[in-house]
């Protein structure tokens, strides 16, 4: 069976999933504010890498596990509407780049299984 990652179509998919997604983040009046001071470069390497792995694709994520990641966030007033405009605009993003609506529930379904861990409840 393949991985949500090979379904995606690998690295090039993933890498252009995640520049689209970060412009609507940044455009969007409910969570642009969380990216306001981010080194916006940085933090799509670091997407890139989360994504390609929790998706199936090899470990190349460096990063802080979501609840030390997120904590910063948390302190400013991050909640589930922040998650729910997060998930939101990932699948409307996997959607637009002609996604199938099976596999984008995948990816809403890894992305909502770690919502209790970036809200710092896990």
């Amino acid at each position: 069976m393949n991985t949500l990652y090979e379904k995606l179509g690998g690295k090039d998919s993933i890498n252009v999933a995640v520049d689209k997604f970060y412009e609507k983040v940044l455009n969007d009046s409910r969570i642009k504010i969380f990216f306001e001071s981010v080194d916006m470069k940085k933090q799509k390497s670091k997407q890139k890498a989360f994504l390609t792995y929790v998706f199936g694709g090899p470990n190349l994520y460096k990063g802080l596990n979501m609840k030390d990641g997120h904590k910063h966030l948390v302190e400013k007033g991050l909640n589930d509407s922040h998650v729910d405009a997060v998930i939101e605009l990932l699948g409307e993003t996997l959607n637009e780049l002609k996604v199938p609506d099976s596999d984008i529930n995948e990816a809403r379904g890894i992305a909502e299984s770690v919502r209790d861990q970036v809200l710092g409840r896990a």
